[in-house]
């Protein structure tokens, strides 16, 4: 059986928790990061889970190996 190949750009931004859930960054995080307020950069820092199931079905097929990392 050949093997499917991972979307690289989807393993890298997205992740699994230990229960489970699919995480994502934010966007945002990397550029013009110097302009925004300490506040409002340490808000990038925390990752959101993704409620979308049409979101998630989309990342299982395009990285299906990311779960069992």
């Amino acid at each position: 059986m050949p093997k499917i190949k991972t979307h690289k750009a989807t393993a890298k931004r997205f992740k699994y928790s230990a229960k489970g859930k699919l995480l994502r960054t934010k966007i945002g995080k990397s550029h013009f990061r110097r302009r925004k307020p300490r506040r409002v950069k340490a808000l990038f820092d925390k990752t959101i889970e993704v409620k979308s199931a049409k979101m998630r079905r989309r990342v299982k097929r395009l990285a299906p190996y990311l779960d069992k990392a």
